[in-house]
Formats: C-alpha cells, structure tokens, sequence
C-alpha cells in the first residue's frame, strides 16, 4: 500500500463531505497542517466540525476556512487571535463547543484508545459542567466527559517514512500525536520524507499503523504574534 501522495488536494481525494468532522492538530500556529488545510478549502466541503485547540488567525490556518463560512463548529480550547472567530461566533453564526485545553487533549487522546468517557474535576462548578454527569470519587466531584473521534485528522509531522512512522519537533507535537490515533483517516503532512528503516525506532513518536496518507509539503510557518522594540 502505497501511502505517500503527490499534494495535499490528492490526499484528501475522496475523503471529504459535507457535515464531516475534522480534528487539525498544532499550538497556536506552530505545527499546523497548513497545506492539508488549503486544500481542505479548496474542496468546497461544508458544514464541517473543527476540532482544534485554536481556530488559527484571519487569514492563516483554520480561520481561512472561517472567512468562508466551512466551518459550522469549532470544538476547541483558544479562539483567542482570530477576529472573524469572534464576529461569526457572536452573531450567532458558528457553535462553539468550549473546552479547558487538557480536557480537549484527554478528548482526542481518550478517543484514539477507544475510552468513550473519562471523569474529571476540571470544570466542576463552571458552565462547562452544565448538563454532565457528575459523580464523586474519594469526596471530591467530577464531570464526565466523552472521547473525540474524527472522520479525518490532518497532522503535521518533520519526518515520516514510506510507511508512515511519524517524528515530530518541539511544540508541534502538542494535538498532532495523539490527533493521528482518533482519525478514521489520518493524513500526515511533513518536511521531509526518508525510507523505510531509516528512522530510528526508538525515536519514532506515532507509529505508522495510524498514518493512511503522506504528502511532502511546503511549510510558511508564520509566527502569530510578533512583538518588536525599537533599537
């Protein structure tokens, strides 16, 4: 089985429809899949489900599926940078579904293991817990939350081999792991792609098992807040 696929429109080729829910890994916009995400666009596929820790800026990452109107829900943590997010949002124009950030990581990483539920006390008493089970354990409340599944996950990887064992750098490897393990279809996009048996096993973070689809691509890496001082 051939994995590796020569751009990210052919990548998603066949895979997108209308009301799909898409998990997008990375922190801020360092590791985002920003290739996948274009050509995500580019589908024209609608009413899609995001599930990200952050929705990107105006024009960079998630949000340019937000100044089209793609996205129906954000499923995510920080929405903090981007001003169409917060216009949409308050008009009434996009559900959000909030989450405490290392409940959203439990989420996905609870739902590539099959976890369908996990308790919590992040939450208690906030209107995140609104309409959860709660239930003590040892004298204090939690909450119930559900695992996250997605119909694809578009991760950005440094360097994959042919069989889609996967190596990440630094903050990338915040969402992107674990967002590989709760893709029905896990699409990888990377700096650099070696053979099989070139990387060393005990530096192989996600392993190829997960990984459907490979593309090699071009990566802007645009920094999201940039603060200066004059000399």
């Amino acid at each position: 089985m051939n994995k590796v696929y020569p751009s990210a429109a052919a990548a998603l080729d066949g895979l997108t429809f209308d009301g799909m829910t898409v998990m997008a890994g990375g922190f801020g916009l360092c590791g985002i899949p920003e290739n996948l995400i274009v050509a995500l666009r580019d589908s024209g596929v609608k009413d899609v489900t995001a599930i990200s820790n952050n929705a990107g800026v105006d024009d960079f990452g998630l949000g340019l599926l937000l100044q089209t109107r793609q996205i129906k829900k954000m499923v995510s943590s920080y929405v903090g940078e981007n001003a169409t997010f917060e216009r949409q949002y308050l008009n009434g124009e996009l559900e959000l579904e909030f989450n405490p950030q290392g409940t959203l990581a439990e989420r996905i990483r609870a739902g590539g293991a099959g976890i369908p539920g996990f308790y919590t006390k992040t939450g208690v008493g906030t209107l995140i817990a609104e309409g959860k089970e709660h239930k003590d354990f040892n004298g204090e409340t939690h909450i119930m939350e559900t695992g996250l599944l997605a119909d694809i996950a578009l991760v950005k990887a440094w360097k994959a081999d042919k069989e889609g064992n996967l190596v990440f750098r630094k903050t990338a490897r915040n969402f992107n792991p674990m967002m590989a393990t709760a893709g029905k279809t896990t699409i990888v996009e990377v700096e650099e792609i070696v053979e099989t048996g070139e990387l060393d096993p005990d530096n192989i973070h996600t392993p190829g098992i997960y990984v459907q689809r490979i593309v090699l691509g071009s990566f802007e890496k645009r920094i999201e807040k940039r603060t200066t001082r004059e000399a």
